[in-house]
């Protein structure tokens, strides 16, 4: 049969034919061992990432474009050789520790030996994600810890919740399902043997902790960690009862303690007298003790005093505190210093004068957030503190004309700090301050009420001699003395508006 020329006789050569034109695959490449062709490949792909990259390139794009087989150098493009291998793992680590703290994470992103040695250099960590400490690789991703606070993974959140909880104290993501009645429930924060179980393989991989804060530990947890961490000196506990802080006999070296018992819209917690009397006797070497949110009375501050004889510091932050706590201070014999915070009521019955005592050793009051309104239980305060040499108040509600004199008790004050006190005038600030004779400092700050023009000649000799006078009552008036001579804030004076 005649055939015309252009067509094909056999189709299979036609097919053969196309099969050699087309372009070879990768998996082609790679099982016919192509050693040429797959060089070829990764060199046009590092060509490519080179030039699609947003940073400046390491080559000209010339020298990019013209990479063939006969390049005489196809390994430029990889990484260059590794001089700190020659350096040991010690000499290294003592060049990484001289560098900026906040270099250290993108120190360890060079290469895994760099990552080890720069988590040696870690001292202190906030832990978001619990499993991370109980794998086991926390304490081997930062062996040296000496501080780590453990409240944001103990409680249970969703990372993309809508609801940010934000205190003073903790700022945690919180999951809608348990909240209940304001608070979150128990289901909400992670179980007490979790938490113990934790504790232990933290204590077994960083045994040199210096400072810990927990959440909802247990009287075995506790009990391990004094056991196991001898140098600890510092805690925090978050959400712990009064049985739970048996676990304190174990941390005979512990000097800070603060305990939160209650956060509003977080957690509620009790720390009553029992609990006040088991740290006492548990940590009788405290220097510095601070107490939010918790319960007690007299007895409880009395335990505190007579087994904790080196305490010198005491916080306490939005006490529950029944009446008749403020005369057990007398018991705290080496007390110097003495913080009150966002306190709503200071001592709702501070009984007779001769029962309150003092505190012969305290040198310092401060008093923040404080609500100042019962004259009785300001009044009774300042007895018991009246050998001070310091007295801050700051943003108290209530410090008029008719409570500030109570503090005219305090003979010996030499340091005088008012800040945010709107409601104390300059004649009330005049009349007590007169009868400080021993005043070396004064601070007056935002206190709206207190005028320049009311300063009286006497109260103006006694800044004459102040050592250190920092006087800024009113921001108005502060303001428009810093701008007097500009002719800025007078009548037909100049104007900072655009023409």
């Amino acid at each position: 049969m005649p055939t015309s020329p252009e067509e094909n006789p056999n189709p299979n050569v036609k097919s053969a034919a196309a099969a050699k034109k087309r372009r070879s695959s990768l998996s082609d490449i790679w099982n016919n061992k192509d050693t040429q062709a797959l060089k070829q490949l990764v060199l046009q792909m590092r060509a490519q990432s080179v030039s699609n990259s947003t940073t400046p390139p390491s080559e000209p794009e010339s020298d990019i474009q013209s990479l063939t087989l006969d390049d005489p150098d196809p390994t430029r493009f990889s990484s260059g050789p590794d001089y700190t291998a020659v350096l040991s793992d010690k000499l290294l680590l003592s060049v990484l520790s001289k560098i900026p703290e906040q270099q250290h994470i993108s120190n360890s992103l060079v290469c895994k030996r760099w990552c080890k040695l720069s988590g040696k250099l870690v001292r202190s960590i906030k832990l978001l994600d619990w499993e991370f400490l109980e794998s086991g690789r926390l304490s081997y991703r930062f062996p040296g810890l000496i501080d780590i606070d453990l409240v944001r993974a103990c409680v249970k959140s969703r990372r993309n919740s809508g609801i940010v909880m934000s205190h003073r104290l903790v700022s945690v993501h919180l999951d809608p399902n348990s909240i209940h009645g304001g608070f979150v429930g128990k289901e909400g924060f992670l179980g007490q043997e979790v938490v113990d179980g934790g504790v232990k393989v933290l204590v077994e991989g960083c045994a040199n902790l210096r400072r810990i804060v927990l959440m909802n530990a247990s009287v075995e947890g506790l009990g391990y960690l004094g056991e196991k961490c001898e140098t600890l000196q510092e805690l925090e506990l978050h959400f712990s009862d009064d049985f739970a802080l048996k676990g304190l006999f174990g941390c005979r070296n512990l000097q800070i303690l603060k305990l939160v018992g209650c956060i509003d819209g977080l957690y509620n917690s009790v720390v009553s007298d029992i609990g006040l009397t088991i740290l006492a006797q548990g940590c009788p070497r405290l220097l510095k003790l601070e107490l939010v949110g918790c319960e007690g009375s007299y007895d409880g501050i009395k335990a505190i005093g007579q087994c904790c004889q080196m305490l010198e510091e005491l916080i306490l932050c939005d006490h529950r505190m029944d009446g008749g706590w403020l005369s057990a201070l007398s018991f705290c014999s080496n007390l110097k210093t003495l913080k009150l915070q966002c306190c709503k009521v200071l001592d709702s019955s501070p009984g007779p004068d001769e029962h309150l005592g003092s505190c012969s050793t305290l040198e310092e009051l401060h008093l923040h957030q404080c609500q100042l309104r019962d004259k009785q239980g300001v009044r009774a305060l300042f007895l018991v503190c009246g050998t001070v040499r310091e007295l801050v108040f700051g943003d108290c509600w209530g410090l008029d004309n008719t409570i500030f004199p109570a503090a005219s008790v305090c003979r010996s004050l030499r340091n005088l700090s008012l800040e945010g006190c709107s409601l104390l005038t300059t004649e009330g600030l005049d009349s007590v301050v007169q009868s400080w004779k021993e005043l070396e400092k004064l601070k007056v700050v935002s206190c709206n009420n207190i005028k320049d023009s009311e300063i009286t000649p006497e109260l103006a000799t006694l800044f004459s001699v102040l050592k250190e006078l920092k006087w800024r009552p009113d921001s108005r008036s502060f303001l428009s003395s810093g701008l007097e001579g500009t002719g800025i804030g007078q009548k037909g004076g100049r104007s900072l508006r655009r023409k």
